[in-house]
């Protein structure tokens, strides 16, 4: 199980213990989760594809609802095959270096979920504050640009981690209390000194979450300033209108993000473990499974499309900015 060298003990493969203290209930905490999942894949292809097919959705707004929803799709495709075969077949055992493939992933991933927030609030600040140079500030080069930006961002902060975890012993065994490979769920099976891996982490969080929710607040209260001097309460309603599906992501987002975070960190003892794995796991599939519905449902243009796709009908796109 164990391969030693002259600092560490690596195991060849982790052991995925589901959710503990529930596991005569894994069959049933399945049928939820891979629920969800369908929808979040067919919801985030869906969006893909119609953007792509639409000339009318050819925008920044839905470049970036593109960009969110290939994220998503990413992200929930990273854990929860691999968390279906531990509920139903018992498939526990996930080699060390796919273990820390899986980790990187999952974190980079959820890095650029927020990185990719973050510029759908900047996107609402120009079409709401610059109307007039919404399109020529937000080019195709740029959305591009920052796009690739977001997601060096993400790797280059995340990486670390792998080496981080890499470096520590295992010498207490090999079972990891968590549906995937969480970094500090791995770093506390350790039985050396991981708080190098607890520092860089929040360190982590903070340039990653800490700097898009700063942004995403500057950019929110910008808005707000600017739909406030409008004279015209329509224009109010409709400017504050479509920023409405980009605030529920960000809600559906965060609230789950900060409860796993704070929780790891700081309530680790008062929470059930339980709680904790379902909540970290609803933090990977709650977003990628609403924010198709939530766009569906709040964005005219989406639902037109919708509509035509389904009814093989020509439809009239809304032009809303």
């Amino acid at each position: 199980m164990f391969g030693a060298n002259s600092s560490s003990l690596t195991p060849k493969f982790f052991i995925l213990n589901g959710v503990p203290g529930l596991e005569a209930a894994h069959i049933w905490i399945s049928l939820p989760f891979c629920f969800m999942y369908v929808i979040a894949v067919v919801g985030n292809c869906g969006l893909i594809y119609l953007i792509g097919h639409e000339e009318a959705l050819h925008r920044p707004m839905y470049y970036f609802l593109a960009l969110l929803s290939f994220t998503d799709v990413t992200l929930g495709t990273t854990t929860v095959p691999n968390m279906l075969c531990i509920f139903w077949f018992n498939l526990k055992e996930i080699d060390f270096n796919g273990c820390l493939a899986q980790m990187f992933f999952v974190h980079m991933l959820t890095g650029m979920e927020s990185g990719v927030l973050m510029l759908m609030a900047l996107d609402r600040y120009v079409a709401i504050c610059y109307p007039l140079r919404y399109a020529t500030i937000l080019t195709s080069a740029v959305i591009a640009r920052a796009g690739l930006a977001t997601f060096l961002r993400g790797v280059m902060l995340i990486f670390p981690f792998t080496f981080l975890t890499k470096r520590l012993p295992y010498c207490r065994g090999n079972l990891i209390p968590h549906t995937y490979c969480d970094h500090m769920s791995v770093a506390k099976v350790s039985c050396g000194n991981f708080k190098v891996n607890a520092i860089y982490g929040l360190l982590a969080a903070l340039l990653i979450g800490g700097f898009d929710m700063f942004c995403i607040a500057v950019s929110y209260t910008m808005i707000l300033r600017a739909v406030v001097s409008l004279s015209s309460t329509d224009a109010r309603h409709k400017a504050f209108s479509t920023c409405t599906s980009h605030i529920c992501a960000i809600v559906i987002t965060y609230v789950p993000a900060f409860f796993t975070f704070f929780t790891h960190r700081f309530g680790g003892h008062s929470i059930p473990h339980h709680i904790h794995i379902i909540v970290a796991n609803l933090y990977l599939l709650l977003p990628p499974t609403m924010n198709p519905i939530v766009y569906g449902i709040k964005t005219k243009q989406i639902r037109e499309g919708v509509i035509k796709f389904l009814l093989g009908e020509k439809v009239a796109f809304t032009q809303d900015t």
